[in-house]
């Protein structure tokens, strides 16, 4: 028998570290002498902290564990063996419905192995690939298997993975590096944390399998330093590797020579750009340069360097193992292989997913998302983070592919997907979404540093209700300005957000410039607070906790809102017991 209990960034948030300490507890107490084990998060962040009890009928699996339901599954489960269904959401015959529709390349060992042994990760044909490829396999061999499966990067832009890997083995230079960008910095993303967290190993075999294809003999994982328990396991699985000789020289008797090290990054949105995160590896601000030359033919200090993220090299020892036809088997024509995504926002079951190429943003978010959070009307989702776009509900039934998510106005980025509803803003959230990357710009290029600037200016006085009729047409053309004039990637995609919300929800920016009313009742200037006299009881309650002092009335009788005095903080709405406080 074996305990597992998941230990990703989620489930610790959640509390698992109370619920590990307390297994240990009590086993000691009870004189059991049962393995407990960690592992990264399964996806089901929203079940987390999550327990599986492993014995000889299969996985159990407890969801939203607490310290005070350890002693019970001990007590009826491991020692009774009897299984408590009332907390069990997954077993062996009947697994997670939320995987039902899922196909598990990249997340295939993400909270099924400890990804701190890399015993589990052999076992489950761990470093197969990289055995087959520096043994029975030429480097043109290699990519030509890359470029058969069709595999593109998966950090945005969707640039063919094979053509990176030719363009590096064919630059001149006795020194050549791979890059592995883990500068995650988008909003509501967590997939390459998440795997690094959950399955490094895989992350490491498929950077050196790409060393091998372009001879280079150094790698990189560029990680913010805000995951640390990424760069910790990280860390682990590195010298764990170097311990196997899965890294190091002459890896497993073929001559080919790899290591890799670990630069931690210090949080700067725009060194997910190539050439910035170039730059802050060799020790300079992180800002983007002019392409070409690009990072294959002048790289890391000007030697040829190859660049992919997270979710890209972890997909690659799978391709070796199963072969590159296997993997264009899933998707679609042009966009092959599985995509992860991060769910988050209102949406049920937040977490991480990953699904067929293909498969529609409905599928995703009410298939296997779960819905809208309270049965709410679904609004909108943002993908591509901060530089993405807004996709409405007309479009639910657009099939997640590069190529129709552009069409959309929106991007698939690395695979961040927030989930918006009927209660959302969509100018305060184009706002939100052109605040972060104004704050991001690295301020190299007048376009995205300026640019950027007045068009949150613009923004800001729209949601108090101080905006002009020439908005609309100010916003867009500096949004076309700025997308065409930028230097890199963040100031090109900087106006998608306010571009696909004017397209889509024009009505929404009309109602905030001319009525000065906010449909969503989400932007405080614009609302006004009154009491409904026809069914209010004079409680008072509502009076008790306006912190203005707004509200005037006797008990018993209808109170008032002084309008001069109202700060608009809802405190009335929510005491008010028989719902008479009008938002409009």
């Amino acid at each position: 028998m074996k305990i597992r209990i998941g230990f990703g960034s989620c489930g610790i948030a959640a509390g698992a570290k109370k619920v590990t300490d307390k297994f240990s507890q009590i086993l000691a107490e009870k004189n059991l002498n049962i393995d407990v084990s960690v592992t990264g998060c399964i996806g089901m962040c929203f079940y987390e902290p999550i327990v599986d009890i492993i014995d000889d009928n299969g996985v159990f699996t407890y969801a939203k564990v607490t310290p005070s339901m350890v002693e019970e599954i001990i007590e009826q489960h491991i020692i009774n063996g009897q299984p408590i269904q009332e907390h069990i959401v997954s077993t062996t015959q009947q697994p997670y419905p939320e995987l039902k529709n899922q196909v598990r390349i990249v997340l295939k060992n993400c909270g099924i192995i400890n990804p701190e042994k890399i015993e589990d990760y052999t076992e489950n044909d761990g470093y197969k690939a990289l055995n087959k490829v520096v043994n029975e396999m030429t480097p043109e061999t290699v990519i030509e298997e890359i470029k058969l499966s069709g595999l593109r990067g998966r950090g945005g832009a969707g640039f063919p993975t094979w053509f990176k890997w030719d363009a590096a083995r064919k630059s001149k230079g006795s020194e050549k590096y791979v890059v592995c960008n883990a500068d995650e910095g988008d909003p509501g993303a967590f997939m390459d944390r998440s795997v690094l967290e959950g399955d490094p190993h895989a992350v490491l075999e498929g950077m050196a399998i790409a060393g091998y294809a372009m001879d280079a003999n150094y790698g990189f994982i560029y990680c913010r330093a805000e995951y640390p328990l990424a760069i910790e396991r990280l860390k682990i699985a590195i010298q764990q590797a170097r311990d196997k000789n899965y890294l190091g020289k002459n890896i497993l008797g073929s001559g080919f020579d790899f290591d890799i090290v670990i630069k931690t990054g210090a949080g700067a949105f725009v060194c997910g750009e190539e050439t910035a995160l170039i730059a802050s590896l060799e020790g300079e601000r992180g800002m983007p340069r002019l392409k070409p030359p690009f990072p294959a033919q002048s790289g890391y200090f000007g030697k040829p360097t190859n660049i992919n993220n997270v979710e890209t090299f972890a997909n690659v020892p799978w391709i070796f193992i199963n072969g590159g036809a296997a993997f264009a088997a899933y998707g679609t024509k042009t966009s092959k292989g599985t995509k992860v995504f991060a769910l988050a926002g209102k949406i049920k079951n937040g977490g991480l997913v990953e699904v067929p190429m293909g498969m529609t943003l409905r599928e995703v978010i009410y298939g296997i998302g779960g819905g809208i959070k309270q049965d709410n009307e679904f609004k909108a989702v943002q993908m591509g983070g901060p530089s993405g776009g807004c996709i409405p509900r007309a479009l639910l039934d657009t099939p997640v592919d590069y190529e129709s998510i552009n069409q959309t106005g929106a991007i698939m980025g690395s695979g961040g997907m927030v989930v918006m509803d009927e209660e959302t803003c969509m100018v305060d959230m184009a706002r939100f979404f052109l605040d972060f990357t104004c704050k991001e710009s690295c301020g190299k290029c007048t376009y995205c540093r300026i640019g950027t600037k007045r068009m949150l200016e613009i923004l800001d006085r729209i949601v108090v209700g101080e905006g002009k009729s020439e908005d609309l047409e100010t916003l867009q053309i500096l949004c076309t300005s700025i997308r065409d004039g930028s230097l890199c990637g963040l100031g090109a995609t900087a106006p998608n957000p306010v571009l696909t919300t004017i397209r889509y929800f024009k009505d929404e920016y009309l109602a905030h410039i001319v009525d000065k009313k906010c449909p969503a009742k989400q932007c405080k200037p614009l609302l006004t607070y009154t009491i409904v006299a026809e069914t209010c009881i004079g409680c008072t309650l509502c009076a008790q906790k306006c912190p203005a002092g707004a509200i005037t009335g006797e008990l018993k009788k209808v109170h008032e809102i002084d309008q001069q005095k109202c700060i608009k903080c809802g405190n009335c709405v929510t005491v008010c017991k028989t719902k008479s406080i009008a938002v409009e």
